[in-house]
């Protein structure tokens, strides 16, 4: 899944939003790294209604403009749900192997540290 993908579906796990709502919901849960652009978040959402995992909550309009709320589908909150797990599952095994390499390497200083490290990963 890629990264928009996820963020949106899970931007959509808590509540319904409609698109300025789901860019804002967005940077907060990227921290301010991702800023989605109003372009592709409805090219997104257009590819996820496809697909079945939003659908339109409600549609009204607000100040003269249609406003469109989108909420995951019980197949977006599966989807988002084995992305999660897959992400965790990649996760601990990172944090499995990074831990191995602290514990191979604690103590170890100079050409010792060097003969490690290009024993190991060489």
């Amino acid at each position: 899944m890629q990264e928009p993908t996820l963020l949106l579906l899970t931007a959509l796990a808590d509540a319904p939003r409609h698109g300025y709502a789901l860019i804002q919901e967005i940077a907060t849960i990227s921290d301010g790294r991702v800023k989605m652009r109003t372009g592709t978040l409805y090219g997104a959402l257009d590819r996820l209604l496809g697909q079945g995992l939003i659908e339109v909550a409600a549609e009204e309009v607000v100040d003269g403009r249609a406003r469109r709320t989108y909420a995951l589908t019980d197949a977006g909150r599966t989807a988002l749900a084995t992305e999660a797990e897959r992400l965790r599952a990649v996760a601990t095994e990172a944090e499995r192997r990074l831990a191995k390499v602290r514990s191979m390497l604690q103590g170890k200083t100079g050409p010792e540290l060097r003969s490690t490290i290009g024993g190991s990963f060489a």
